[in-house]
């Protein structure tokens, strides 16, 4: 098992499955070397927008034939997960399967069988990680799916690592969360304090552990609306006109004027029903039962789609938002929601006009909104043609989204209370910190809602937050009396509902190319192989290049002389050696093709080719300063050797020092007697070329120069 930790999540949907990847660092890699704030830190999840992979329909629709789930279904997601993993760590990587509001509405013998069948495939199809089908094959309720929201939301905000940069107020450092999908609709947040204290058997208890083990501890209300999402919510809008009227044309005023579109007798649009083959039952039930004509009166659809709020329904338990289900008051002083999902695509998909970053403002929204439901269908499919909505905007998602809009503002201004920016005052803000606005006033964090998608180029998923359960129930605790990771009822101590997110500490256990395994690359990953060779030639061209024209010249010459040097055999000349381009560049192999080189033969001016062999030297690097200097008591000697050097030999050893003793004057005088000059020449290259050498030795007293000169003085 490497340094790195995969996980596998399939987002089971009601329209369609889709597959995430995430991986991070193995708790002991992750603290090794690990600052203070990222000690104290949740582990870092990385994840990329290729790992993820939609298809459509989604499970619940092999309901009644759940044997081809697996390979008209899965198949496709499983294989886009293992192309994008390393091989090696599959064995290593859990897979999770969460369905949603898709399968929660099928009869349970149904879900049981289309949940067994995707276990068993997944066994018998791959080697990822499913140790209890209970736990990885499951549909979660709307609640867990809020919670996880919630986590992911906060967790890229930075509300648990940095809460200091994150205060809203009131001792409140964390972000709502709302979700949409085509069933079902959720709410979670953190109530403040007194809220929490009043409401707090209504409380969900979560648990993370930061990478040093630090546990967290936080208090969320999360509730869940089932048939609250966009697709449900349409399907019983068009039931509530069909039951109004016996009458089979039926005027409808959430679609754009001239628009006809044929609907089922279950609320359902024709045009988006899947041909599921020539059953009759099947074609009678998609038997047209009305016609719908367009008028494109926004504000009247505004007040159609109100009553899907069922916000009069009896409340056992004040106070209550929708459908009679108790909901703690929102502060919205200190409860800022972000939404994700139908909250974004609906806003922003045909709506956002070069405002995708900026803070929801209603009073602007509603007039984009009115501005184009209103228009005629024929002049809305000119504009889709002519792409001014953008390439994504098809007539299918034009056809739907005026009444997803009224839906929309209906659920966050009259159904959840979320303030009318641009109409109505905003909560006082006056507690809020200065660093705060400064850090999230941009992205408009601060406002009482805010749709977004991705937050740091991450996608806000439900599945994330999955993940950060489990990667942080991975990390060790840091006693025997620490608390497991998890959520569960806001009681003390694990209550006995206590969901665990499945992980648990694993050691680090070396990667395969560590140090002490570097033999095991031939055999197990030579595929490896070209690539580290590139690099390892990359590196040694760098270094030849810092090292510079002598040092490459002193490791060619050692390099020779490890080569050439065998015991009881005499060196023979090079002669006539023809050096290639690339090695004459990088390691200074003579100064051009074909030059010849000359051994000195044995005792040749007195030297023995012992003095040549490349020894040793004795310069200290601490004391550059002094061996670069031309002042000869700030001088060393150096033992060095080559193919250019004589070595100095006396009849006791040299010791690196100052000049100072009689020897060592000695052997000063007489080196400069055989015109080698003061030692520093010698000291400053560590080596004294052989024809500098050798000339000074023997064309001193017969240059032609000083001949000159002396002929000179006696003409004179």
């Amino acid at each position: 098992m490497g340094k790195w930790r995969y996980g596998v999540v399939l987002d089971a949907g009601s329209s369609g499955t889709r597959v995430h990847i995430y991986r991070w660092l193995n708790s002991d890699v992750a603290r090794k070397g690990a600052t203070d704030a990222q000690s104290h830190a949740l582990p870092v999840l990385e994840t990329d927008k290729k790992w993820t992979k939609k298809i459509h329909p989604g499970i619940s629709t092999f309901a009644d034939h759940p044997h081809d789930v697996g390979p008209d279904h899965l198949a496709k997601l499983l294989s886009h997960a293992l192309k994008h993993m390393p091989p090696d760590e599959v064995s290593n990587t859990p897979l999770f399967l969460l369905a949603t509001a898709g399968m929660r509405m099928l009869p349970a013998a149904q879900r049981k069988a289309v949940l067994q069948e995707v276990c068993d495939y997944a066994h018998k199809n791959t080697k990822f990680q499913l140790p209890d089908c209970d736990v990885h094959v499951q549909v979660i309720p709307g609640e867990t799916e809020g919670l996880y929201g919630w986590i992911a939301a906060n967790y890229l905000l930075g509300g648990f690592d940095k809460p200091q940069d994150h205060e809203h107020g009131k001792g409140h450092n964390t972000y709502g969360f709302l979700d949409m999908g085509g069933a079902s609709a959720q709410i979670a947040f953190a109530p403040n304090a007194t809220e929490a204290e009043k409401h707090a058997n209504d409380l969900t208890l979560m648990r993370l552990r930061t990478v040093d083990g630090t546990p967290l501890e936080y208090r969320v209300f999360v509730t869940t609306w089932l048939g609250f999402g966009v697709n449900q919510a349409r399907q019983r809008y068009v039931k509530a006109l069909l039951d109004s009227t016996a009458s089979n044309e039926l005027p409808d005023p959430c679609l754009p004027a001239g628009l006809e579109v044929e609907v089922t007798k279950d609320g359902s649009l024709i045009e988006s029903d899947e041909d599921d083959g020539d059953d009759d039952d099947d074609e009678d039930e998609k038997a047209a039962a009305a016609k719908l004509h367009g008028t494109g009166k926004f504000q009247e659809c505004l007040h159609q789609t109100f009553p899907l709020l069922e916000k009069e329904k009896e409340c056992l338990d004040e106070p209550c938002l929708l459908k009679g289900q108790h909901v703690p008051a929102i502060d919205f002083d200190v409860n800022h929601f972000v939404g994700v999902s139908e909250y974004w695509h609906t806003t922003h998909g045909i709506f956002k006009d070069k405002h995708e970053d900026k803070a929801y403002d209603f009073k602007t929204y509603q007039e984009r909104v009115s501005e184009f439901c209103n228009q005629d269908w024929k002049h809305i499919k000119i504009g889709i043609d002519k792409g001014k909505w953008g390439k994504k905007v098809d007539e299918e998602k034009a056809r739907e989204v005026c009444f997803k809009a009224s839906w929309i503002i209906n659920m966050l201004h009259d159904g959840i209370g979320v303030p009318r920016v641009g109409i109505e005052p905003l909560p006082d803000a006056k507690n809020t910190t200065k660093a705060a606005l400064d850090n999230a006033k941009e992205k408009g964090f601060l406002d009482p809602f805010q749709a977004v998608n991705k937050i740091n180029d991450v996608e806000v998923s439900w599945t994330l937050g999955k993940m950060v359960l489990y990667a942080s129930s991975e990390v060790p605790p840091p006693d025997e009396k620490a608390l497991a990771v998890g959520f569960g009822s806001n009681e003390p101590g694990i209550p006995k509902d206590f969901q665990y997110p499945g992980g648990s500490y694993l050691p680090w256990q070396h990667d395969p190319l560590d140090d002490d395994n570097w033999h095991r690359l031939f055999v197990e990953y030579p595929s490896r192989i070209p690539a580290l060779l590139v690099f390892l030639v990359i590196v040694l061209v760098i270094f030849s290049i810092i090292l510079g024209k002598e040092k490459r010249a002193l490791v060619r010459q050692y390099a020779v002389s490890l080569l050439k040097k065998k015991p009881g055999k005499t060196h023979t000349p090079l002669k006539g050696k023809r050096r290639g381009f690339l090695p004459s560049k990088l390691f200074g192999l003579g100064g051009s093709a074909g030059q010849d080189y000359e051994r000195v033969d044995a005792g040749e001016d007195g030297l023995s080719h012992n003095g040549f062999e490349l020894e040793e030297t004795y310069l200290d690097s601490s004391d550059d300063d002094r061996h670069f200097s031309d002042d000869s008591e700030g001088s060393r000697v150096g033992r060095t050797s080559g193919w250019a050097t004589p070595q100095i030999k006396t009849s006791e050893p040299l010791t690196p020092g100052y000049f100072g003793t009689s020897g060592q004057a000695d052997l000063v005088s007489a080196g400069q007697g055989l015109g080698l000059g003061p030692l520093n020449a010698i000291d400053r290259g560590g080596l004294l070329s052989r024809t500098d050498s050798r000339e000074r030795i023997r064309s001193r007293a017969s240059s032609p120069k000083r001949a000159r000169s002396k002929m000179g003085s006696l003409d004179e």
